[in-house]
């Protein structure tokens, strides 16, 4: 059986059980805009990842992780198909919550930042990418080290731009 019959069914079988407003259910929409994405089906991904987040933010409320994991992944799926209007405030929603949530220097804010300063680059906004990728490469230095893969990553990517 392929992945994405398992997440349909799973999906079904999640929605039967608990209705369409339940956290399980939510999961389940995650789940298969996760496998879209995965398959580089970005367009596909939308809307599982829409009805994911209207749950998560119906029943968790606004100020929950997950609802800024939500909007991430949202907006990567917008970036990779190139809807970058759509997609830079989903990223700097997802960056309030995370700072709210996790404080100013936690990870997942890097990463939010490196994802934030491709749509810049793609945008042609080279100053604005350079100055977000350094606050990325300031938060992976410090939390993780000069030689850990994302900072190694990031500091690349900066030294790209200033070429």
């Amino acid at each position: 059986m392929d992945a994405e019959l398992i997440c349909r069914q799973e999906l079904e079988d999640r929605k039967a059980m608990f209705g369409e407003n339940h956290l399980n259910v939510a999961d389940s929409y995650r789940k298969m805009a996760d496998l879209y994405e995965s398959q580089g089906r970005y367009n596909e991904a939308e809307i599982p990842y829409l009805k994911a987040l209207e749950i998560n933010r119906l029943l968790l409320g606004e100020n929950h992780i997950d609802v800024a994991n939500l909007y991430n992944k949202l907006a990567l799926a917008y970036y990779f198909q190139g809807k970058y209007p759509e997609a830079e405030p989903l990223f700097f929603q997802a960056l309030e919550l995370k700072k709210h949530i996790l404080g100013e220097k936690h990870t997942d804010l890097g990463v939010i930042y490196n994802n934030l300063a491709g749509l810049y680059y793609f945008e042609g906004q080279k100053q604005k990418a350079e100055s977000i990728l350094a606050k990325a490469l300031e938060i992976f230095t410090v939390q993780l080290g000069e030689d850990h893969p994302n900072s190694v990553s990031v500091r690349q990517n900066l030294q790209q731009l200033q070429m």
